[in-house]
């Protein structure tokens, strides 16, 4: 099971799409939306997705690691929309033999999920709205000492795609 929701998600029937008689240890990750990023306060985030493209590279990503570790199950949900302070916006789950491959699949797809998925948050704070590790693909990579015109990104971190975790 792999979902892209406008509302909320269940970690219940993530956690069931992964379990299974043979499974020993189900792990699981909850990325929650917090008050403060980057010495920010944050009041909500927005999500979005290209909903279908998310989904698809959410389940190659789930594919590839149940390929790489025979008997694991994985399952994963991202929300999109608005989200308040303490929302639920991810939720991975894996299941294997051992807790120790359950801890390692589940870690893996939480960052294939962050490094691949078409997801992308933007932050709301007292300065207003901004992305976050938004890159205007227009200026170079190294601003240097050069005069690229008015798209200053001041303050804010670009080493992403676009997609950065709120669960850190």
């Amino acid at each position: 099971m792999f979902e892209v929701r406008d509302e909320p998600l269940s970690v219940d029937a993530t956690v069931a799409a992964v379990s299974h008689a043979g499974a020993g240890a189900v792990d699981l990750f909850l990325g929650l939306v917090r008050d403060t990023n980057d010495g920010r306060a944050v009041t909500r985030l927005d999500y979005e997705a290209y909903a279908t493209m998310a989904v698809k590279e959410m389940a190659r990503i789930g594919a590839e690691i149940e390929a790489a570790m025979p008997g694991v199950r994985v399952a994963a949900q991202h929300r999109v929309g608005s989200l308040a302070v303490g929302d639920l916006a991810v939720v991975c789950a894996a299941s294997a033999k051992h807790r120790g491959e359950a801890f390692r699949a589940c870690r893996l797809l939480i960052d294939e999920i962050k490094h691949r998925v078409p997801v992308w948050k933007r932050e709301w704070g007292a300065d207003g709205p901004y992305w976050v590790n938004w890159v205007d693909a227009r200026c170079p990579p190294d601003h240097g000492d050069h005069d690229h015109g008015d798209h200053s990104h001041a303050g804010h971190d670009h080493a992403g795609h676009g997609h950065d975790d709120a669960e850190r």
